[in-house]
């Protein structure tokens, strides 16, 4: 029997699928609000290297997500913020930006950065462009975003809604009343 007034929603498995999109949102998701508005380059460009978290704090492991994206392709900030640093870290270009009402900051590599620290940014709004492939993805043009709160990386990828992520429709189904 049906109970009516009480549905439930489902995600419908996904029919994509990348190289290595690391775990799904989950471990190291915990207490992420899903705020993100869109992807950082493209509309659901391939996750090249997943994260993976460290067993310990200087362990090894990825620190965020590898996606793919041509140089030159523009960089937008996932949601509101500001930015807190815009410059070079070891020779590569680099952007954090701390996002709006919550204590987590993403941050964006290889990118020539169009914005400066102090900057307000709107979601989806471009912060800079891939810069050429560097020692990071090797041969691959790639952007390596990451998450932090405090000191600690968390899934970057727990920031995206089901919409975005590209889980298929959701679907309605029954409770049953038991």
């Amino acid at each position: 029997m049906l109970a009516f007034g009480h549905l439930a929603w489902a995600d419908a498995p996904s029919a994509r699928s990348g190289p290595d999109p690391g775990p799904a949102p989950g471990p190291g998701s915990a207490g992420v609000p899903a705020v993100a508005r869109v992807w950082p380059v493209g509309v659901r460009p391939p996750v090249l290297r997943g994260w993976r978290p460290p067993a310990t704090p200087y362990g090894p492991g990825h620190r965020g997500a590898d996606l793919g994206a041509a140089t030159g392709t523009p960089v937008r900030t996932v949601a509101a913020g500001r930015v807190s640093f815009a410059g070079r870290v070891a020779g590569e270009g680099a952007v954090t930006v701390e996002l709006t009402g919550t204590d987590l900051r993403t941050t964006y590599e290889p990118v020539s950065p169009s914005v400066q620290k102090g900057d307000a940014v709107g979601a989806g709004e471009v912060i800079g462009v891939v810069e050429r492939a560097g020692a990071h993805c090797g041969a691959a043009s790639c952007v390596h975003w990451g998450l932090l709160r405090g000191e600690t990386y968390l899934n970057p990828l727990a920031l995206l809604p089901p919409w975005l992520l590209d889980r298929g429709p959701s679907r309605l189904l029954p409770v049953l009343a038991g």
